[in-house]
This record gives C-alpha cells, sequence and structure tokens, in this order.
C-alpha cells in the first residue's frame, strides 16, 4: 500500500495511524516507550504540498489603544513599587532598638527613638523623626499623643542646637493640639529655648501658652494648679537667664512679672514644697549681675523705663515676699550675704554729736532690755556676734552704729586713720542699735539721757528711714513699749516707716519644726494692737520673728531697702 507513496506522505500516514491509536486509548501505553515526545513529533511536511503540521494556538493581535493602557499600568505599578522602597528607606533609623518607623509604629517607639537621638546627638534621626511625625502622621496618631511626642522632639532638638526642626514641631503642636497642650510641656520648651540663649522666644510662648486664669475663674483646680506652678517655674528660668547674661533691666522686668503673681499663687493656696521655685538659683544670678554691674559690666538698657534698684537682689526679694515660704536657710543665707558683702562696727554714739555723717539711710532697731535686739540683728544680717548678745539686760549702753556695703578698707580708716581711696556702694547704709530700757542695770540719770537722746534722735536725724520697735512677742507690750510708741507717734516724721517687731515667737511653740517656725498668741496680738491704737501708730505693720527659727527675715530686709535706696 505505501509503495507507491513518497516519503512525505508515508509519514503523513505514519502519524495518522499513531493518532487513531491515541483516540482508541492505547497510545498511552506505547508512547513512554518510544523515548518520543510531543514537539518531537510535530513535523512539518517539506516540498510540494507545504503541508503543517504545527498545532500551536495563534496569538490574539491587541489593538493600539490596548497597548498602549497596558503599557500605562505597567509604568504605574513600577512606580508605586519605587514610592514604596523610598518610604521605607526615608524613616530608617541609626539606633538598633527601633531601627526605622513606619505606619505600624506607636508612640513608645516614636519616644524611645527621640530620647535615643537626644542622648547621641543624632542630627540625621532627629530630621527622620520630625519627617515622619509632621508628614506621615495625623492629629489623630495614637489617640491624639502627637503633641506631646512633638513637644518632647522640640525639646531633643534644642538639646543640641537643632532650631530648624524644634520651631517646625513648636508650630505645628501650636496650630494643630492647643487644647490638649500640658502645661508642663510648655515649660520644658521654655527651659529649653533658654537654654540655647533664645530668650525673645521663650516670653512669647510663655505669654501665649501659659497665661494666667482668667479673672473669676475658680484657682484651686488641678488644671490651674499645673498652669500656675509651671508659668511662675517658668517665669523663674527667664528670670535667672537674664541675671546671668548680664541683663539688668529685662531681669527686673521679670521681677515684677514675678511679684505679680505671687498673690494669685497664695489666692489659690498653694504650698512652697509645691510650686518649689529655683529661689537660690535666681540669687546666685542676681549677685553675679549685681557684682559685673558695680565694675560696669552690667550696664541698664537706655531703651528700657525700668528703674533698677540699689541692688538687684531687692528685686528678687520683691518677688520673693508675695510668694509662699518654706523658710529654707540656704536661701536666704545666699540673700544675706548677696546684700551684706561688708558689714563692719562704725562707732558708738551717746550724743548727737558723736553720730556719724549722715550721708546714707539709716535703719534703727529699738525695744526694751532683753528683747532680743542683738540676736535679731545677726540674723538679719547673717553674723553670728556683729551685736554682742548677753544674758545679762542692758549690755547696749549706747547708739551703736554698724557700715553695711560701706568702701573697702573702711576699718583701717576708723582703727588707724588711715585715708583709703573707693566709694560706698550704691546700697550702704547704717543699721543702728540702740539701748535697752525697761530692765536695764542702769542709773536713772543714764536712763534719762538716753530718752532724751532717742527723742532728739527720731525728730531730727534727717537721714533716718526705717524704725524697727522690737516687743517680745511671749507677753506683749509693757510700759516701756507704750512708751515708745507713744514717743514714736508724737515725733517721728511722716517720712520714716515705723514696724512692729514681735520677737522670739519660737518660744510659743513647744518644738518648733521647720514648717511651724513659731507663732504669737492672739491676746498677745490683741495687746499689741491696742497699745498701737492708744499711741496713734495703729496702721503700722506687725512683723513676727524668730532669731532662733529665722522667721520673718524676709519681711525685715523689705523695710531695710528703704534705708539702702535712700
Amino acid at each position: 500500500l505505501m509503495s507507491g507513496l513518497t516519503l512525505s506522505h508515508r509519514v503523513c500516514f505514519v502519524l495518522a495511524v499513531l493518532q487513531l491509536f491515541s483516540c482508541c486509548n492505547g497510545f498511552s501505553s506505547i508512547l513512554p516507550n518510544t523515548g518520543l515526545s510531543s514537539r518531537s513529533m510535530r513535523l512539518q511536511s517539506s516540498g510540494s504540498d507545504n503541508t503543517s503540521v504545527d498545532d500551536k494556538p495563534t496569538k490574539t493581535k491587541l489593538s493600539r489603544p490596548e497597548r498602549k493602557a497596558l503599557q500605562r499600568k505597567k509604568k504605574q505599578q513600577k512606580s508605586a513599587n519605587q514610592k514604596r522602597s523610598q518610604a521605607r528607606a526615608k524613616y530608617n533609623l541609626h539606633s538598633n532598638a527601633v531601627s526605622e518607623l513606619t505606619a505600624e509604629s506607636g508612640p513608645e517607639d516614636v519616644l524611645k527613638a527621640i530620647k535615643r537621638a537626644q542622648n547621641m546627638h543624632d542630627h540625621h534621626d532627629v530630621r527622620v523623626i520630625a519627617n515622619f511625625l509632621l508628614n506621615e502622621c495625623g492629629e489623630e496618631f495614637a489617640y491624639g499623643y502627637r503633641g506631646s511626642l512633638l513637644a518632647r522632639l522640640a525639646v531633643a532638638a534644642l538639646h543640641f542646637g537643632n532650631h530648624e526642626v524644634a520651631r517646625r514641631a513648636i508650630t505645628v503642636r501650636r496650630l494643630d493640639h492647643r487644647p490638649s497642650m500640658l502645661p508642663m510641656e510648655s515649660a520644658a520648651i521654655i527651659r529649653g529655648l533658654l537654654r540655647t540663649k533664645n530668650v525673645t522666644e521663650a516670653i512669647d510662648l510663655l505669654n501665649d501658652e501659659l497665661k494666667l486664669p482668667l479673672e473669676g475663674t475658680p484657682l484651686n483646680t488641678t488644671e490651674n494648679y499645673e498652669l500656675l506652678k509651671h508659668r511662675a517655674l517658668s517665669l523663674g528660668s527667664i528670670t535667672s537667664r537674664y541675671f546671668y547674661e548680664s541683663s539688668p533691666s529685662q531681669a527686673v522686668e521679670a521681677c515684677k512679672m514675678l511679684a505679680q503673681m505671687g498673690p494669685i499663687v497664695r489666692d489659690a493656696k498653694m504650698q512652697a514644697s509645691f510650686i518649689d521655685m529655683p529661689w537660690l538659683r535666681i540669687i546666685r544670678g542676681a549677685a553675679q549681675c549685681e557684682s559685673r554691674r558695680r565694675n560696669g559690666e552690667a550696664i541698664a538698657d537706655e531703651d528700657s523705663d525700668i528703674e533698677l534698684p540699689c541692688n538687684l537682689i531687692y528685686a528678687v526679694l520683691g518677688a520673693m515676699t508675695t510668694f509662699p515660704s518654706e523658710n529654707d536657710d540656704r536661701v536666704f543665707e545666699a540673700l544675706s550675704n548677696a546684700l551684706v558683702r561688708r558689714i563692719l562696727f562704725v562707732t558708738g554714739a551717746v550724743t548727737m554729736a558723736g553720730c556719724p555723717p549722715a550721708d546714707r539711710g539709716e535703719a534703727v532697731f529699738i525695744g526694751r532690755s532683753n528683747v532680743g535686739k542683738s540676736s535679731l540683728v545677726n540674723m538679719v544680717t547673717n553674723r553670728k556676734s556683729l551685736a554682742y548678745t548677753s544674758k545679762r539686760p542692758g549690755k547696749t549702753q549706747q547708739f551703736n552704729y554698724f557700715a553695711v556695703n560701706d568702701k573697702p578698707g573702711r576699718e583701717k580708716e576708723i582703727k588707724y586713720g588711715d585715708v583709703m581711696d573707693g566709694e560706698k556702694d550704691l546700697d550702704s547704709f547704717y543699721i543702728v542699735d540702740l539701748p535697752g530700757f525697761g530692765f536695764a542695770k542702769v542709773p536713772d540719770q543714764q536712763r534719762k539721757e538716753w530718752a532724751d537722746f532717742m527723742r532728739d534722735f527720731l525728730a531730727n536725724r534727717r537721714t533716718l528711714k526705717v524704725v524697727f520697735h522690737l516687743v517680745d512677742g511671749r507677753h506683749g507690750p509693757i510700759d516701756e513699749d507704750a512708751t515708745i510708741m507713744k514717743q514714736v507717734g508724737e515725733s517721728l516724721p511722716k517720712n520714716v516707716a515705723y514696724v512692729v517687731v514681735l520677737t522670739k515667737a519660737d518660744k510659743n511653740v513647744k518644738g518648733p519644726a521647720k514648717k511651724k517656725t513659731g507663732k504669737v498668741p492672739i491676746n498677745v496680738l490683741n495687746s499689741v494692737r491696742e497699745t498701737m491704737r492708744e499711741s496713734k501708730v495703729g496702721n503700722a505693720p506687725i512683723i513676727v520673728t524668730s532669731a532662733e527659727t529665722k522667721l520673718g527675715r524676709d519681711d525685715i530686709w523689705r523695710y531695710l531697702r528703704i534705708a539702702a535706696e535712700a
């Protein structure tokens, strides 16, 4: 049958037979044994008939719009993949603990990254964290915790002087998270600005984010407590920064802001321990600035209308006395040492002619014997034995003059008659310790001479600025006290301050603690006020003091300032 066929026809015949077998399920059993593949069995006839045996399906040709759409889709997918890759690289950090910030990162991760960047001064990580918080996180991130993270980021950036990141964080926090801003966070940013000497920006932030509560608003709330506390602390930081930068005019203005705030703090019944004002740091800064001022290195701002006190410490004292006090010994020792840099005994006068030249203000301490005048003078000046104390009443028997902040070397002029160059300081004044009356064991003639001298002194000493009348806080006024009050009411000029000082307040308390430094019985206080009214000095202020517990020393200095500025 196949003898008359050509080779190509024979091949086609064989393939047809094989295909027939495959249809009858017989080919599957013999095909594996042939060693042939379906691909090898696809043959194309050659020769004159051009018959094709390839069963490959024909591809459908796409139209031009379809091809362009497919190309655009592939291009978009490629661009999206590149952006995702870039985004992952954009928020990579140097930290091993938090190597990158992603959409799954929580506030704990961000805070940990901020702390690490601050400690390591890592500018790169700070910038990356800022971009993550500002560009990738919305206001609702971490249930609104984004504002706190921005505040923490600003503090970290300011810690090593990255002002660009800090300003961006502060601005976005102020715009997006004002209702949730915490006073503690604002105070931390202010301290960071002060460390980088951006005092003006710190004041602007203080006035914007830490405003005083509106008038009529209840002050005894947790929210207002925190606001007042952190505003006071921020003002204290601003004040000390001005002092340390030798800007006396701005520092005094900040002290006035503190003095205005003090009564509000007292009205809120806030404790000194809760606020914990940095008075010690402020006093040390003021003392340093005052020293530079005396040397001509710190000059008042010519464009400012702030009048500087004779000693910058008095500006701090004016603010301190408006705030609740803890009666801290370290604070008042620093205060006394800054106000009394030098003090020495000048002379003891028994007549008006024996008094030193009236070239500065004078503060007089007067009272009956054994009332504690010398002890009080020593306490106020922070000296142990400036004025001699004795258990025997009447030890002081002349008008003892002590010069405060006189020119250096003045003691040589007094002892040896040498002439020393220089001038007294601007805040120089005299403290005058007068003899005691009542229990002093002196002849009646001498007692009368003292009384006449005191009357003449009170009426005619033109540099006299303040009189401290000491009364025993345990027993109240006696006849001698009433006599002094009457004499003061009759002869003391109106421009001289008269202050009643109740001493030995610690004796009225059993085992006085630091928080309970002394008190005066109500009957004693009523007796003092009644005697004052009868002597026509009823409007005079009353100060409770104790030389043992140092109670009342700040109030004493408020009036000594009058003599210093005369």
